[in-house]
């Protein structure tokens, strides 16, 4: 994509750009909204579980209610974001999961997502984003996606029930890997309506065949919330802008043609140590971007109206 500045003034993003809470765990969450606000950022995305917002803490509907309160004030938006690594296990990273062979163990995950619909719907978020898991060992593909059908309209079930959406994220090495697996299993569960898709855009240069375009143009009429950060080819690993080989301005202008109007954060899970830095920096990659694109395609910018976003609003 071409670094050429717009001689114009640059359109507005269309999409809120955000940050991830679990690229700031070492700051309590108001001063990492804090941070955020001053950077410019319009939205959060809340990854639920330690430090931050634990959602089987006995004072949680209290400190979702302080929450909403605090994201008024500031005027952001808001995604929940599950993917914390020992909440449920404290010896096992992301489990259980919908494909573990013990139903027990399964209905945690189950148990755990219906919650994080409770406080999505005291928040106000815009989606829960959740993933399929890894396949157990020893366990086919075959039964891993009866497991996924079994226990997935579980949540979609609850979720109706709260006026909550979902965004299911394929995940390198996960059951649910790419775009066109999470549209496949949608189709499998009866294509719900608040049913829909999130995108990691680091992941699209892992594992997508079509690369960021074409997984984010496949996953248009159900785009629910997208992820930043760069990655290289060869790695499941969350990088920052510029170190790995995403073509953001590609990316983002794609957000734009497409009609993208929902939340776009930042997702750098292993980087607090450098939070404010990395916010800071982020921010100027993403407009950035957004100003390099606009200066290629200026008329893509014009998209607005009826967007696949809005119908699912």
């Amino acid at each position: 994509m071409s670094d050429q500045v717009p001689a114009g003034p640059v359109p507005p993003v269309p999409f809120a750009l955000g940050y991830g809470t679990n690229g700031f765990t070492d700051h309590p969450l108001d001063v990492a909204l804090d941070v955020l606000a001053h950077e410019g950022y319009g939205a959060v995305a809340l990854t639920l579980g330690h430090p931050h917002l634990d959602p089987f803490a006995p004072d949680a509907d209290p400190q979702v209610a302080r929450l909403r309160e605090r994201l008024d004030d500031l005027g952001m938006r808001v995604v929940v974001e599950t993917g914390t690594r020992f909440l449920l296990d404290p010896f096992r990273k992301h489990h259980p999961t919908f494909l573990d062979p013990d139903e027990d163990l399964a209905d945690v995950r189950v148990r755990f997502l219906c919650r994080a619909v409770e406080v999505a719907a005291g928040l106000r978020a815009e989606c829960v984003s959740f993933f399929s898991g890894v396949l157990p060992a020893g366990t086919t593909a075959e039964a891993g996606w009866e497991r996924l059908l079994a226990r997935v309209p579980r949540v979609v079930a609850h979720a109706h029930e709260h006026g909550v959406r979902l965004a299911l994220e394929p995940e390198p090495g996960m059951l649910v890997e790419t775009v066109a697996d999470a549209l496949r299993l949608r189709t499998d569960v009866g294509s719900p309506a608040g049913l829909g898709v999130t995108v990691d855009l680091g992941h699209c240069v892992v594992v997508e065949p079509g690369g960021v375009r074409g997984a984010l143009l496949a996953a248009a009429p159900h785009l629910l919330n997208v992820q930043v950060d760069d990655m290289r080819h060869t790695a499941h690993e969350h990088l920052p802008f510029g170190e790995g080989e995403l073509d953001l301005a590609l990316a983002l202008g794609t957000l734009g043609e497409i009609g993208y109007t929902g939340v776009a954060a930042v997702e750098l899970p292993r980087h607090s140590y450098d939070a404010p830095g990395l916010a800071h920096r982020s921010m100027t990659a993403m407009t950035g971007a957004w100003a390099a694109w606009s200066a290629t395609d200026p008329t893509a910018t014009t998209t607005t109206a009826s967007t696949p976003q809005e119908a699912l609003r």
